[in-house]
């Protein structure tokens, strides 16, 4: 976990040689709005699945609704950038998710999280990430969802992978990091349980799964010819999330098949929902609402959103976690939370 220094003395004299800078420059100004709070007290909707099997477990297909979102590169938002740690806890303060991320590679072979091959919208950089040394880009800044500096770093995958155990599933990208690298530093920090790779080829799934038959995959099956292609390339339907598109899938049958197979299926919204969510936010989310609904009605078992805080709650304000996936999901505190009974009872971490 990243801990906060916005409480230490040297960090305090920092902010205010900063300040100086910033009356000056006004668009190198902090983001202050949403403080990040890394303390113990700070409850986390966190997800463990403890080992490879209780991976494949949590994403089978039961038919029965889990309160869980696929936060699109962490989730940012103001004061919070993308593909960044505390970015992540915060939205795991707010819902259970598991976060999509984008390994990249500097120019010391260092695997960095940064979704862009170039440094300039997300960061205090220009030029291309593959032009910095590790050392270069962690001198750099990342900025939020609205382009404001934040005091944030761009993290390696490693410290991502290290920070993510008992905490939260990973998605891996692709990116410019092939198959065999992803599955290799997965294979370093023995993350099996909580690391996903995202494969563009059912020639890389058939890769993956010859590498290490214990690391799941979100996996492109967007129509029937695709289902069927994928069927014949040797690797175990329970190895794989299928994402279907960004939109339902014109046949109707597509999920019903998928689901045939004990395999989840996921949506993405982050190209049409979430820029609507986002627009009309002033006006009301009721309508809107039952179109994300709609969503879960019409077979989605899992949405990946940009708006990971947002969504989980209009998704899944009241809903239970079923019994049949309680053992995964955790609050990092003693407090009780509310759950609907007759279903699985929330676990809890002191």
């Amino acid at each position: 976990m990243i801990t906060s220094r916005l409480m230490t003395p040297t960090f305090g004299l920092y902010r205010y040689a900063c300040l100086a800078v910033m009356i000056a420059v006004p668009s190198l100004a902090w983001a202050q709005n949403a403080p990040y709070d890394s303390s113990p007290s700070s409850r986390l909707h966190t997800l463990n699945p403890q080992t490879p099997q209780g991976l494949r477990e949590l994403f089978r297909y039961t038919g029965e609704s889990m309160p869980l979102v696929s936060a699109h590169r962490g989730g940012a938002q103001p004061g919070f950038p993308e593909n960044c740690v505390a970015t992540f806890e915060r939205t795991l303060q707010h819902t259970f998710a598991i976060m999509e991320i984008d390994p990249r590679y500097a120019k010391d072979g260092t695997i960095v999280i940064h979704h862009d091959t170039s440094l300039k919208r997300t960061t205090t950089g220009k030029g291309r990430v593959a032009e910095w040394t590790l050392q270069e880009l962690k001198k750099l800044h990342l900025k939020d969802s609205e382009g404001v500096v934040t005091e944030f770093q761009i993290p390696t995958l490693d410290e991502v992978l290290q920070w993510a155990r008992g905490k939260t599933v990973l998605v891996l990208d692709q990116k410019d990091v092939p198959v065999e690298v992803r599955v290799r530093k997965i294979e370093e920090h023995r993350a099996e349980a909580y690391a996903m790779l995202i494969v563009y080829s059912y020639r890389d799934a058939r890769k993956c799964y010859e590498l290490n038959k214990n690391i799941m995959m979100e996996v492109m099956i967007p129509n029937r010819k695709k289902f069927e292609e994928f069927d014949r390339a040797g690797v175990p339907w329970n190895n794989i999330v299928a994402f279907v598109g960004h939109t339902p899938p014109k046949d109707v049958e597509l999920m019903q098949m998928i689901h045939a197979k004990g395999t989840c299926c996921m949506v993405g919204t982050s190209r049409n929902l979430d820029r609507q969510l986002v627009v009309n936010r002033a006006s009301g989310t009721a309508a809107i609402k039952q179109d994300y609904r709609a969503l879960l009605q019409n077979g989605a078992d899992l949405v990946e959103t940009d708006l990971p805080t947002q969504v989980g709650k209009l998704l899944y304000d009241k809903s239970a976690i079923p019994a049949s996936k309680s053992q995964f999901f955790r609050m990092s505190s003693s407090k009780r939370v509310p759950w609907d009974a007759g279903h699985g009872a929330l676990q809890e971490e002191d």
